[in-house]
């Protein structure tokens, strides 16, 4: 596992679904378009996923649908992708871009930091953009998220819903863009036992210690259940699986409970990425990655830079985070509990109640 900034990167890899193109290990990668014109003054937008691929239900999804979304609004972008197979398929993936004179070169996620670095470094005439990471690099445009705001008041969601007084959280790899939801969800629930006297006990993390349950895969289904099944023994009602596809696993399994537990997904609305499973999911924490590399692309198509710094970072008050909807939960939800909820994100956004987490953008 390489090493990852500390406090320079924001959020989730998630990882997970059907890999739809590979690049294989020390060979260029095929690329897959995505259509778009041919026209001298074609925007060539060129993105290499995280392992997983882009139909992971999650982060590379959004990413893409990201590309797709700034072709639409600029009809001179030319959006592709690489899928990589493994953390080597990274660098190859890169430079096939740069060799293929792209104008945009999109790396998705925290562990992509030192390969895009790396290759920047060797193409300054290249612009890069990253998502959940950063550079030194002038020439890497960077797209982090305060996600432990969102995370914070789904842990007050969770600690107001729950039945049995526990709530769960997990990770796919113990790293910062995983814990940072972690760290938020932590003391979302700690925060409702604050002001409300409540008891509600968080199993699978504990954010002062910094250790907790991972899964050691953003893939592995079965090793989801099998946590999932493990934490609901434990009593939790109430599991917000930080770890891409795995996290269907931990949906099954809620599935599967007749309605005994519910889910908090990550990343991307579960009703509309996983909508097999949206009677389970209580909501979801939104990581607006689509909006913000959609908002990149098309700036860049249009001739604007891109600065390095400060980049972009994702909030509550920009929308860059957020929750969803309660979807199917909404009748469930007490109104009271819903206007709380209302009342923290205000709060928060102004200020007044601050959410830390040592993985938050500086």
């Amino acid at each position: 596992m390489r090493p990852v900034r500390g406090k320079r990167i924001v959020a989730i890899l998630a990882a997970g679904g059907l890999t739809l193109a590979a690049a294989a290990c020390g060979d260029a990668p095929e690329d897959s378009p995505a259509g778009g014109s041919s026209a001298a003054a074609a925007y060539k937008a060129c993105m290499v996923t995280d392992t997983g691929g882009i139909d992971d239900k999650s982060f590379n999804a959004s990413a893409w649908a990201g590309l797709e979304a700034a072709k639409a609004e600029a009809s001179n972008v030319d959006a592709k992708y690489v899928a990589s197979s493994s953390e080597a398929d990274y660098e190859p993936g890169l430079r096939s871009f740069v060799t293929q004179k792209c104008n945009f070169i999109l790396a998705v996620g925290g562990l992509m930091g030192d390969a895009t670095t790396k290759v920047a470094k060797e193409s300054a005439d290249s612009q890069f953009g990253i998502v959940d990471s950063t550079s030194g690099n002038t020439n890497v445009f960077p797209m982090q998220f305060a996600t432990q705001q969102a995370a914070f008041l789904a842990g007050y969601l969770a600690a107001g819903y729950t039945k049995t007084g526990k709530v769960a959280t997990y990770g796919g790899l113990k790293i910062p863009p995983v814990t940072i939801f972690m760290d938020g969800f932590y003391d979302g629930v700690e925060y409702h036992n604050k002001t409300k006297g409540t008891k509600v006990a968080v199993v699978g993390w504990d954010k002062a210690k910094q250790n907790g349950t991972f899964a050691e895969s953003f893939v592995d289904q079965n090793k989801g259940k099998s946590i999932t099944q493990t934490l609901v023994s434990q009593g939790a009602d109430i599991v917000m699986p930080v770890a891409g596809g795995t996290g269907l696993g931990t949906a099954q399994v809620a599935k599967d409970s007749a309605g005994k537990t519910s889910v908090i997904w990550v990343d991307q609305d579960g009703c509309k990425s996983a909508e097999q499973y949206c009677d389970v999911f209580l909501t979801t924490v939104v990581k607006n990655i689509e909006e913000a590399v959609k908002e990149a692309v098309v700036k860049g198509a249009k001739g604007e830079a891109l600065a390095a710094s400060p980049g972009y970072v994702g909030t509550l008050e920009n929308n860059g985070v957020g929750l969803a909807g309660y979807n199917q939960f909404d009748s469930k939800v007490d109104a009271a509990l819903k206007a709380e909820i209302d009342k923290l994100k205000a709060d928060i956004v102004a200020g007044t109640v601050k959410v830390e987490s040592a993985s938050a953008p500086a």
